[in-house]
């Protein structure tokens, strides 16, 4: 198991100290006192089963739903850790939007044992990649602000740079199923030295259409990836008619 590096660990012990001395306000509801408190962890909706073994959408009890049936998605599972609604809605809105960097380490202490539970192996775990217009502007990779400490805690070696965008894309939101696979196909590149004959741990921060991990998947099993298993923070079910689960 890979040992967590001393320098996230100096990274976790300034986030403690800032917490003491600046009181955090929680991601999900906007109370003080923490970065991610104990109600809205109680609030998380999770999916459950019945699901599709593949894609990891809700079902009526099917084992693998139509759409995988018709079109198999070349990741060989895609699980996703809540719904798309509040609190995780607002906390992932915080991390991406209004640079709430530190709520990112709080949800991947979340995540750690929702990923053991799958007993999936991995030898690397790679965030979506964003365009570099995109980095540029935010300053960091949302996802990779929790992959990164999930990777330290599950024993996988964190590599960012196994996958890479190679053109700027439009916005996800707001396009339908078809926009956004055109919008993001051939998008990706990934580098084979790094992740010939791997098992990639693939991650997202929400799974709408899951085009983007679709893309993501080709790009790594073309450059010799052994297999991809695909993990999100969300999951968005409205998108699929499904505003429960």
């Amino acid at each position: 198991m890979n040992k967590i590096p001393w320098s996230y660990r100096f990274y976790r012990w300034t986030w403690n100290g800032l917490d003491l001395l600046f009181p955090p306000v929680c991601g999900g509801c906007g109370r003080s006192g923490s970065r991610w408190c104990a109600e809205c962890r109680g609030r998380v909706s999770r999916i459950r089963k019945p699901f599709c073994e593949k894609c990891g959408i809700p079902t009526r009890g099917s084992e693998i739903c139509e759409k995988c049936k018709s079109n198999p998605p070349a990741y060989r599972a895609l699980r996703s850790w809540a719904v798309f609604d509040s609190p995780v809605q607002n906390a992932l809105h915080a991390i991406k939007y209004r640079r709430n960097i530190g709520l990112a380490d709080a949800l991947a202490a979340d995540l750690v044992e929702f990923v053991r539970a799958l007993q999936w192996t991995a030898d690397l775990l790679i965030p979506a990649p964003l365009g570099k217009a995109r980095l540029k502007e935010r300053g960091y990779n949302q996802v990779g602000l929790v992959a990164r400490p999930l990777a330290y805690e599950l024993g996988i070696e964190y590599a960012p740079n196994g996958l890479r965008k190679t053109r700027e894309t439009r916005s996800q939101v707001g396009l339908s199923a078809a926009e956004r696979q055109a919008n993001v196909a051939q998008a990706y590149q990934a580098d084979p030295s790094a992740v010939k004959r791997k098992s990639i741990l693939l991650m997202d921060d929400v799974a709408t259409t899951g085009s983007t991990l679709a893309s993501c998947t080709a790009a790594l099993m073309s450059a010799g990836a052994a297999e991809v298993q695909a993990l999100t923070i969300a999951r968005a079910l409205a998108h699929h008619g499904l505003n429960r689960v």
